[in-house]
């Protein structure tokens, strides 16, 4: 979003006054004075002050849980013109925004909010918050691999975190494992999942802490309701 039409949804003044105040050097963005008037910002990470003061959004926080299919990017907008997550969501005068990302080819619980301080906290390694997933695999893990999964992967250069896995079934060259990480690398668990010799055909994400997906249908979306936000935000 532009920085003057941030400023101007705050409430600090039109958009021409806010380019103004801009022009002024009273404006920073994340300790930086702007004086570029086309700056964009990202509203839910960003630190916008105008006269050493923090600014921020008036309107209302919305949280939203979705059941999102395969095919679609958890972006806002993408340089290669494929179906964005906000494609499904409709109806909706606020601007939000994805929490984190589930991959193009991974389904499953996604939320959307525009109350930055949450999206923070559910995403930042450092609160842990626990993600699980259901995946299916190519071949049957054995128990020496399924524990070098738990205690710790080297991927792109980094130890992953310990994480959870458990096979639920196996069928001929197939098996069905529930996984549980509190990171969110790129495309981390199917690169786990590499690293021990059984790759991912099939990935979905049920369930985020105690927030589960339930029966909400692919592709279909509903506003949480005062108990789940109340969770979320203890978490």
């Amino acid at each position: 979003m532009r920085l003057q039409k941030f400023m101007a949804q705050c409430g600090i003044a039109s958009r021409r006054k806010s380019e103004e105040i801009i022009a002024d050097k009273r404006v920073k963005v994340n300790g930086i004075i702007i004086t570029e008037l086309g700056h964009k910002i990202d509203p839910l990470h960003d630190i916008i002050t105008v006269d050493n003061k923090r600014i921020k959004h008036r309107e209302k926080k919305v949280y939203i849980i979705m059941n999102k299919p395969k095919g679609y990017v958890t972006t806002v907008s993408d340089e290669y013109n494929r179906k964005t997550v906000l494609d499904l969501i409709k109806n909706i005068k606020e601007r939000v925004y994805p929490v984190g990302r589930l991959d193009y080819d991974t389904s499953g619980l996604l939320l959307l909010t525009n109350d930055g301080e949450l999206a923070y906290r559910l995403i930042h390694p450092k609160y842990e918050v626990v993600k699980t997933y259901i995946a299916t695999v190519k071949g049957k893990p054995i128990e020496e691999e399924l524990e070098r999964f738990r205690n710790g992967l080297e991927i792109d250069g980094h130890i992953t975190s310990e994480a959870e896995i458990e096979v639920l079934s196996s069928i001929n060259d197939k098996s069905v494992v529930k996984i549980q990480i509190h990171e969110g690398k790129n495309r981390q668990i199917r690169k786990m999942c590499d690293k021990i010799g059984h790759p991912v055909t099939s990935l979905k994400r049920i369930a985020i802490g105690d927030l589960e997906l339930g029966t909400l249908k692919k592709g279909c979306w509903r506003f949480l309701n005062d108990k789940e936000i109340e969770y979320l935000k203890k978490i």
